[in-house]
């Protein structure tokens, strides 16, 4: 179903993420004439699309007329205060405030606009950009429950979509799904490695970790079966899989990994919230 706006949608940043929004956007038929471009410099992706779409393009629309039915932050963090302030001039008392930046607290927003204004902070990651993303979104108090609709349809726009009530738990969020896809990643060139000490050639042995990583990660979106489960069932009772299995299970040492990892990441973010 196409997604209907009463007034226009400012897009702050054409980076991959807000690029990646806008077409994905388009591509649900959102109408070209309600999406607005702030930027100054579009990378090229993003550039062919305002081109694709005759889409309106500026450094800045403070001279907007209509206020925006959504202003979604998506600049790089440490620009949004030179960028957001000038913005949160054009928003109405209907508009709602959608931020993508990593670590900005909703306060950090609240604190630019008029009381009682709608403001989502939102956490997409990085296969988003496909289209393949996950985002968990955090509203304040002022935000209707209709406005929440509408960042759900948005952002679904790139991906699934979740919600949680406590903005502390944002920083949960990006240190296993903000930044998992890293995690991922590491995990394919640690698994080539491993494929070159057994003996393979380095670009087979990156095929293969490469390919097996993202095959088991569509089959476990495609599959109504827990990870557990699938995993279970590639596991043969005294095979190889459950040899490799026994030496990164023991002593929950994969579990421990991880668990330390995510616990430093959510730290960080902790750390970085407090300094916006």
């Amino acid at each position: 179903m196409p997604i209907e706006l009463s007034g226009p949608l400012l897009i702050l940043g054409a980076g991959k993420m807000g690029g990646a929004l806008a077409a994905g956007l388009l591509a649900r038929g959102l109408k070209p004439e309600f999406v607005l471009i702030q930027d100054p410099d579009p990378p090229p992706e993003s550039a062919e699309l305002i081109r694709a779409h005759n889409l309106s393009c500026a450094a800045s629309f403070s001279d907007l007329k209509t206020a925006p039915s959504v202003i979604l932050a998506a600049v790089k963090p440490q620009v949004m205060d030179a960028v957001f302030p000038a913005a949160a001039k054009v928003a109405g008392p209907e508009t709602l405030t959608l931020s993508i930046a990593a670590g900005r607290t909703i306060a950090s927003f609240e604190q630019y606009l008029a009381e009682g204004s709608a403001v989502v902070r939102a956490m997409p990651n990085t296969p988003a950009a496909i289209g393949h993303g996950i985002t968990v979104c955090c509203a304040n108090a002022a935000t209707r429950p209709e406005q929440r609709e509408l960042t759900t349809a948005l952002m679904s726009a790139v991906g699934d979509v979740a919600w949680v009530e406590d903005e502390a738990l944002m920083n949960a969020v990006t240190a296993v799904s903000g930044s998992g896809p890293a995690y991922v990643f590491h995990l394919a060139e640690c698994l080539a490695d491993a494929g070159i000490a057994a003996g393979l050639e380095q670009d087979l042995a990156m095929q293969l970790a490469r390919s097996t990583v993202a095959g088991a990660g569509a089959l476990l979106a495609q599959s109504e079966l827990s990870a557990e489960q699938l995993r279970q069932n590639v596991t043969s009772p005294g095979g190889t899989t459950a040899a490799a299995l026994d030496e990164l299970m023991e002593d929950f040492a994969m579990k421990r990994l991880f668990e330390r990892a995510v616990a430093a990441a959510k730290a960080r973010g902790e750390a970085l919230a407090g300094k916006s």
